[in-house]
């Protein structure tokens, strides 16, 4: 008999497109469309039970077992670099990793680089293959605004249109990591659930335009 499986789906912007992926190939949603405030939502037909939460937290449920699978950006992925499966690249919710500075920015490679951004742990591998010296100035939003004020000299980021980047009178000095949102497995689940979770893998795969 097939079990549940328990899948954290991230909130915000990326969601309605997995939404979208996961009722392309049987799994109904429908229900998380219609109601703001509900976290959890059981879909027996589909044998699944959605979990909704923040983008960042999706691999902290699927890696404490908290969630058998899940979905969630290969930012959050390379950031906090769980113990997890990852199972597919699916395609949806393409940006890419940038360094930005001001317009009129030029680098003075005799100090230490100050680097604005929330992905700390990236900028710091990032620069650390460039053998360069940084100082991390960790920010969690309106990341733009540090090199216009001088708290940076850069920032790293996510760039999806580029647009917010023109907008403040920047521009992209590197684009350095291809991003999408993936779909991961806890590796417990992985063993004791395979049959579910390889079939939603497949059905998913099937679908997915990488």
């Amino acid at each position: 008999m097939a079990q549940m499986l328990t899948v954290a789906l991230p909130k915000g912007r990326l969601g309605d497109k997995v939404y979208n992926l996961l009722e392309s190939v049987g799994y109904d949603c429908s229900e998380i469309r219609e109601d703001g405030r509900k976290l959890v939502f059981e879909n027996p037909a589909s044998g699944v039970r959605y979990l909704l939460v923040k983008p960042s937290d999706v691999t902290i449920y699927v890696e404490h077992g908290a969630a058998d699978v899940g979905i969630v950006g290969k930012d959050i992925l390379e950031e906090s670099r769980p113990d997890v499966y990852e199972l597919l690249d699916l395609g949806i919710g393409r940006c890419r990793m940038a360094v930005a500075a001001r317009s009129d920015y030029r680098e003075d490679t005799s100090r230490t680089l100050r680097v604005a951004t929330k992905f700390e742990n990236i900028a710091k591998r990032y620069y650390a293959s460039l053998n360069r010296d940084i100082e991390i100035i960790r920010l969690n939003g309106s990341i733009e605004l540090a090199p216009l004020l001088g708290l940076s000299d850069v920032i790293v980021d996510i760039v999806e249109s580029g647009t917010t980047i023109r907008e403040n009178h920047l521009k992209i000095l590197t684009e350095f990591m291809q991003i999408s949102a993936r779909f991961i497995a806890n590796k417990s689940s992985f063993k004791f659930k395979n049959q579910e979770i390889t079939g939603m893998t497949g059905k998913l795969n099937g679908v997915i335009k990488v």
